[in-house]
């Protein structure tokens, strides 16, 4: 006669078996995933060209330091320091490169005096890529413009 809880418990067992087996051989094997490199993190250090200390605007407590550099690969970012601050609580605030200390955009021709950088989202350091290309020397400023009240938070003139 056949028992079928015995031949219940040896499937369990051989499930659990070949579980711990995989588990194992997975924990053990070598890692072969690809390493990602963050391209929007520096490679190396950052050499910067010109910097700037911020200057705040409309009490939103903007302080810290910008720069323009290159990284060993010779790409281009915008860095701010480990002491940037600014009020991130609207979540609009937008980091711009400007040819003035003044936020002056003009769709209509392609905002010539402005070069969309990106959204800041955190206090200290940050990296901005800049697209290759890029003609820096046109710009003398960093703006952060808080868009969701149209207001300047702070700027900081590259030096």
């Amino acid at each position: 006669m056949v028992n079928f809880d015995q031949i219940k418990i040896k499937l369990i067992m051989r499930k659990v078996i070949l579980f711990l087996a995989v588990v194992i051989f997975a924990a053990c094997s070598e890692d072969t995933d690809p390493i990602i490199i963050d391209s929007a993190l520096p490679n190396g250090t950052l050499t910067a060209q010109r910097s700037g200390t911020f200057t705040d605007q409309n009490g939103a407590g903007s302080a810290g330091t910008a720069s323009i550099g290159s990284d060993s690969q010779g790409t281009v970012f915008l860095a701010f320091n480990s002491a940037f601050r600014t009020a991130l609580g609207t979540g609009t605030v937008t980091v711009y490169l400007s040819t003035s200390d003044t936020f002056t955009p003009d769709p209509a021709n392609g905002n010539p005096n402005l070069l969309l950088v990106g959204p800041v989202r955190n206090a200290g350091e940050n990296f901005f890529r800049i697209p290759p290309g890029t003609d820096l020397g046109k710009y003398s400023h960093v703006i952060l413009w808080c868009g969701s009240v149209g207001i300047p938070f702070g700027n900081a003139r590259l030096q």
